[in-house]
């Protein structure tokens, strides 16, 4: 039954109306020219390893592209199709290349400028031994026990010092960080100026006296080894230990369905943390899952859809022309939304038993279809186990493998599987294939149903699904501080992705004051006193 009241001399009608106004609305063109950045924010770029698909592609957000009928018939439909590029997408397009050649170009510099370095760090000390022997060979003198044993000395320092810098630097990059990381940086400029440093000191000092003494030679090689092995400890320290201890709380909540962690970490920059955060976000997280968050707008769009505003004064004019008219109709406008507010509000009582029983309707339903895909799939793996015990009856060459037992049972379980991931809207983050591939694996480990289920009866950590569903090429970090810049009490930044983002929040682990009181052993002891005779 529908229901009516009036505000400021307007009729609000909700519920469903067949007839149209007389005087519909004309929809008229917006141009979007907003800025996605205030000037008060920077904004950089986490780029992960190359040669990996996109994150937020249009085959993941919105409309599932993949087939859904998947558990009910298959069918191939050929025919031609038509693909249209706006202008938005070829600027958008050739600016996604532009940053991945920018980037590409910088991996390869750096890796460039470190291989340089590091062979002058080791040639130098080899330098420094050979050049005496081909430019002034007959003023050297003899070279005793002591310089051969140097000889011994620096060869294996040298070795150390090889392994040592693999085993710190030479790791593959986990991603691409928009800034320059500080305390790299700083190391590599300080080898570089001591290295600088032992070479001046070797031209003035040795190479333009020709210096006679080969064994101080040596030792003065020895000594550049051993600085630079210093220098590695103090790399460790800087690059490793310095973070371990935990300083800061961070607090990530996703923007979309709010989903909270709490993490802990060390002196880290911003750009640092926003790296850890996303290591520990594809495994903590559960998957991104747009479809659950469409059920609520679409339950608010159809309630402010029932909504019908009429003029009980007048007709409204369709489209006001340009002219001293439009603060006129500007003012209609503004007491339409008024109204459509008004009535919203009026009709909120009523909303929460709609959306009550909405729920628990959907309870049932999950309930209902997870009850029957749980026993189609038990008797499917109770017939795979009969296939085990016939197939050792047969000769070896007849026995099938996991992937065809899996195609075997499969269509007994597709339909009531499919039921249950549309309802639960979690269609578009399992195919088929995969799961095929999933209950063949489950089936050549001897694993139970329950196993097999647990991956479809509860939204696991972005890894476990495929890559094209999850994997992102880039974050956007967001962020009012230098993201060079060390963690604080209070830093907020975000880390955007095509679909939502990341909020965190850091706060400082407080200072604990902890106190000891001594209890004396003695204080504990007592004397139990029992009477002989007892009252009747």
């Amino acid at each position: 039954m529908d229901t009516e009241s009036t505000y400021s001399g307007y009729s609000y009608h909700s519920g469903r109306s067949r007839g149209s106004h007389r005087h519909g609305e004309r929809s008229r063109d917006r141009h979007k020219s907003r800025s996605k950045d205030s000037r008060s924010e920077k904004s950089v770029t986490i780029n992960s390893a190359p040669a990996e698909p996109l994150l937020g592609d249009a085959t993941v957000r919105g409309e599932q592209t993949q087939d859904d009928n998947w558990g009910e018939t298959t069918t191939a439909v050929t025919g031609t199709s038509e693909h249209s590029l706006s202008q938005e997408d070829i600027v958008r397009i050739t600016k996604d290349l532009e940053d991945s050649v920018g980037l590409d170009c910088r991996r390869y510099l750096t890796l460039t400028l470190a291989v340089i370095l590091g062979l002058l760090v080791f040639l130098s000390p080899l330098a420094f031994m050979v050049l005496p022997h081909l430019l002034w060979p007959e003023k050297l003198q003899s070279c005793g026990t002591a310089c051969e044993g140097l000889f011994i000395s620096v060869a294996f320092k040298l070795l150390i010092l090889l392994l040592a810098v693999w085993a710190l630097f030479f790791r593959p990059p986990r991603a691409s960080l928009p800034r320059i990381f500080v305390f790299r940086a700083l190391l590599a400029v300080l080898v570089l100026l001591f290295v600088l440093s032992y070479w001046l000191f070797y031209g003035v000092r040795i190479l333009d006296s020709q210096d006679e003494d080969y064994q101080g030679i040596v030792q003065y090689a020895v000594s550049l080894v051993d600085a630079l092995l210093f220098i590695h400890y103090l790399g460790i320290v800087l690059l490793e230990l310095r973070q371990l201890q935990p300083h800061y709380s961070v607090c990530v909540t996703r923007s979309t369905d709010g989903e909270t962690k709490h993490y802990n970490l060390g002196q880290l920059s911003i750009q640092r943390a926003a790296l850890a955060i996303l290591e520990r976000y594809y495994c903590d997280f559960a998957i991104h899952n747009p479809a659950l968050l469409s059920a609520s707008k679409s339950r608010a769009a159809k309630h402010l859809a029932g909504l019908k505003v009429y003029n009980v004064d007048g007709d409204f004019p369709a489209a006001p022309a340009e002219g001293p008219g439009n603060s006129t109709a500007a003012g209609v406008a503004h007491s339409q939304s008024r109204a459509m507010i008004a009535a919203a509000a009026h009709c909120r009582d009523s909303s929460h038993n709609e959306l009550y029983y909405e729920e628990a309707e959907h309870e049932r339903r999950v309930r209902k279809r997870r009850a029957r895909l749980v026993v189609a799939v038990e008797e499917a793996f109770t017939h795979v186990k009969q296939m085990k015990e016939e197939e050792q009856k047969k000769v070896p060459g007849d026995v099938m493998d996991p992937r065809e037992a899996a195609q075997a049972i499969f269509p007994s379980m597709a339909r009531a599987l499919q039921k249950y991931l549309r309802t639960t809207k979690q269609q578009h983050c399992h195919s088929m294939e995969s799961i095929q591939h999933h209950l063949a694996f489950c089936i050549s480990n001897n694993m139970s149903p329950k196993a097999f289920l647990e991956s479809y009866l509860k939204p696991g950590p972005t890894l476990q699904y495929s890559r094209d569903h999850w994997l992102a090429r880039q974050w956007t970090l967001v962020s009012e501080a230098s993201v060079t810049s060390g963690l604080r009490d209070g830093t907020i930044f975000v880390l955007k992705c095509a679909d939502f983002g990341l909020v965190v929040t850091v706060k400082k682990i407080p200072y604990i004051r902890m106190s000891e009181e001594y209890i004396d052993p003695k204080s504990h002891k007592f004397v139990l006193r029992l009477q002989s005779e007892t009252s009747v």
